[in-house]
């Protein structure tokens, strides 16, 4: 199964995704309130996508016209504080990776973007929460 790169981030109190696939001979963006909704756009906005392209006479590749692919979602960090907000809260990110709760806001809302070492212990103080989560019994 082919994949579609997908970067998501959150501006404007939305989730945004924009594909990333020369086969789709252009970009297919789409917003929404919730990361669930965005998905459900999404896949349905690429189709719409196709089949105008289609229509129109320009050649689609196989695999993308039968709808044999799957997204590849890349997260950028402040979509991955905002998805997360529904398992968890800011405060307990903080206590798990170490930032303060002041700078994952700012993240959170787009304000600004980490370094790469900011965002490595985000992704594993999320990690960690998930892991003490499991460990219950």
């Amino acid at each position: 199964m082919e994949k579609i790169h997908v970067k998501v981030d959150w501006c404007e109190k939305n989730y945004a995704a924009v594909t990333e696939c020369e086969a789709l001979n252009g970009l297919v963006t789409v917003t929404n309130k919730t990361y669930e909704g965005l998905m459900k756009d999404l896949a349905e906005a690429v189709r719409f996508h196709v089949e105008g392209c289609t229509e129109d006479g320009d050649a689609m590749p196989e695999w993308l016209a039968a709808g044999n692919y799957e997204f590849d979602v890349e997260l950028g960090t402040s979509a991955l504080l905002r998805k997360c907000e529904q398992f968890t809260s800011l405060a307990a990110i903080s206590r798990a990776s170490g930032i303060s709760q002041q700078q994952l806001s700012h993240y959170a809302n787009g304000l600004r973007e980490p370094r790469q070492e900011q965002r490595r212990r985000i992704v594993e103080g999320i990690h960690r929460i998930g892991k003490e989560c499991l460990a219950i019994m």
